[in-house]
């Protein structure tokens, strides 16, 4: 059984570009793709204006940076009142751009890595995804999901 990462990147997914709104990317999450394992896409691989990745952002992303700054340090949000709060949150993330709230320590795959490789780089680092780059442009997506499909199916030979 020998596959790499060309046999299970995803080659249709979602980019945006750095400088859009976060609403844009918080739109083209909720509408995500279904991969054909059933899984939805919750993530998207932000450029920049010439196509190199720049970062990913996650839904995960999105949700810690709704939360207030403070929370970072030590305080138990359950100490606290949040009632009429959600919304002004909301608000004053919507004001901000996509470069602001993505991860930018991206680690990635490369065409021809093991499948071995990959899925060491994904357990070590507790990683769902790997964008599999060329000339640092995204050209396929990796996920853990996929990966695991592809392993145990049993429909497939390998």
């Amino acid at each position: 059984m020998t596959i790499y990462a060309k046999d299970v990147m995803v080659k249709s997914f979602d980019t945006i570009n750095q400088d859009a709104p976060i609403e844009n990317a918080i739109d083209m999450i909720l509408d995500g793709k279904v991969r054909k394992t059933g899984h939805k896409t919750i993530s998207l691989m932000v450029v920049d204006d010439y196509g190199q990745l720049t970062g990913v952002i996650s839904m995960y992303d999105i949700l810690y940076n709704l939360r207030p700054d403070f929370l970072n340090l030590s305080v138990d949000a359950d100490t606290l009142v949040w009632t009429g709060q959600l919304k002004r949150f909301v608000e004053a993330l919507k004001g901000k751009k996509v470069k602001q709230v993505m991860s930018t320590n991206v680690v990635s795959a490369k065409f021809d890595d093991h499948i071995i490789v990959i899925l060491d780089q994904m357990i070590k680092n507790k990683y769902r995804r790997l964008p599999v780059l060329e000339q640092n442009k995204p050209i396929g997506v990796i996920y853990i999901s996929d990966v695991y499909c592809n392993i145990f199916s049993s429909k497939k030979e390998k």
